[in-house]
């Protein structure tokens, strides 16, 4: 991974991670994904940032017995609001409906709300198995990733996607591969051979329309 000015860390390894990036998490063992995204969250919380997790799957009382058994403060973060997990439905479908545009329009609005109230980032994870619930919209899902890189601004923002192999089939997540600059593998986060920039990804759907 290349150097940049500045870099956070992510807790699941001891290398640095630009200030602002997206990440993929594809997984098929549950020790695993306990053990990258708990430690994930607690690096975000050490260093004074805010951070979000949206579930659909894990109970909000395992995700809080994780991040108790590597010794986080956890009542203390939800009540000052450092901390927060959410239901991934109601966060990415507000409306009952998803649309990708929408969601990426008031990130920096969002995070500049964050920035104000004293925190040094925002990281988000969540999970994305909330697409296969027929929601209106969620058939957009892969925009929305795309999207997501071309997010901007001068607030540190990290996000980890996570997506089970067991329930993704393999052209869905060679294609979450590409739409992700960052992947983790092995635990290690590596720059991603396979990804494909927001310009190109939205050019391959437009000459497939004509």
């Amino acid at each position: 991974m290349s150097k940049l000015e500045k870099e956070i860390q992510l807790g699941f390894t001891k290398e640095s991670f630009p200030e602002s990036g997206h990440i993929c998490l594809i997984y098929d063992s549950e020790e695993q994904r306990q053990k990258i995204v708990s430690e994930y969250i607690a690096a975000g919380l050490r260093d004074g940032e805010k951070v979000r997790y949206f579930t659909d799957k894990t109970s909000p009382e395992l995700i809080r017995s994780w991040l108790i058994e590597i010794g986080v403060e956890l009542p203390e973060a939800e009540k000052k609001g450092t901390f927060s997990i959410s239901n991934a439905e109601n966060a990415y479908c507000p409306n009952g409906q998803f649309d990708p545009q929408a969601m990426i329009d008031g990130s920096v609005h969002r995070y500049d709300q964050i920035k104000n109230s004293g925190y040094s980032g925002v990281r988000s994870c969540g999970e994305m198995s909330w697409v296969f619930k027929d929601i209106p919209g969620s058939n957009r899902w892969m925009e929305y990733e795309a999207l997501l890189n071309t997010v901007g601004g001068t607030f540190p923002h990290s996000g980890m996607c996570q997506y089970d192999a067991r329930l993704f089939d393999g052209a869905a997540l060679f294609k979450v591969l590409q739409l992700h600059p960052y992947m983790i593998a092995q635990g290690q986060i590596v720059q991603n051979p396979y990804y494909i920039k927001p310009q190109e990804y939205f050019a391959e759907i437009k000459s497939r329309k004509l």
